[in-house]
């Protein structure tokens, strides 16, 4: 009998970049839908319109079609955010737990709530550039769009100081927190759960093989 050698798991850095491929694919597709909801979220209320005509809106301004892409840049620069969360998560198991193989689910989350604020200050100011460029421009430029992120992000520190790029952050992180450390502490327990089934039943049929080309 033969066993089918189980395939050896891709490094952390070739995962890494097959999901920031995949974020940025995925980011082509959608962020019409995110342009068109950035623009419904932050018009007055008397002036609030449907997905299809506020979606009528945007393409019929001077950007044309081009118009519901506006933000691309900034959202593909931002799949790097599950990056650095990952690599802030390793990198604080290590100093924090060194030479430990599983973690408890409060150690889990509170790993994963720290790797993910780190991740969303670094990238915080990039998320409210965005919002900057996907929603109408504010009063003081007289209609006049943003035409780069960067140009966004000038604008708010000329206007509202550096900090301004941090608006909302408070909500960002504490969403972040949840989300990311009952993720790492569901992952840890699955693997927990998993890993050592898996282990037991390759060893089980590397020794069946092995006693049947005995035999």
């Amino acid at each position: 009998m033969s066993t089918q050698a189980i395939p050896k798991p891709p490094s952390t850095a070739v995962e890494l970049s097959l999901g920031a491929a995949a974020g940025a694919l995925a980011q082509v597709f959608t962020i019409p839908v995110a342009v068109i909801t950035t623009r419904q979220q932050t018009q007055a209320k008397g002036e609030r319109k449907g997905l299809i005509e506020t979606g009528r809106e945007v393409v019929d301004s001077e950007d044309g079609w081009s118009g519901l892409w506006r933000g691309l840049k900034a959202s593909l620069v931002l799949v790097v955010n599950p990056a650095i969360t990952y690599g802030a998560y390793q990198r604080l198991r290590t100093l924090i737990f060194p030479g430990r193989t599983a973690l408890r689910p409060h150690e889990a989350f509170l790993l994963g709530a720290m790797s993910k604020a780190l991740a969303t200050i670094a990238t915080q100011p990039l998320i409210v550039a965005k919002v900057g460029l996907q929603s109408r421009p504010p009063p003081a430029r007289q209609g006049k769009k943003f035409k780069s992120f960067l140009e966004v992000m000038e604008y708010i520190i000329e206007h509202e100081g550096p900090m301004g790029l941090f608006k909302g952050i408070a909500p960002q992180i504490v969403k972040g927190i949840l989300v990311q450390g009952l993720l790492m502490m569901t992952k840890e327990r699955m693997e927990l759960l998993f890993v050592p089934v898996r282990l037991h039943t390759t060893t089980t049929g590397q020794a069946t093989a092995k006693g049947g080309r005995v035999g």
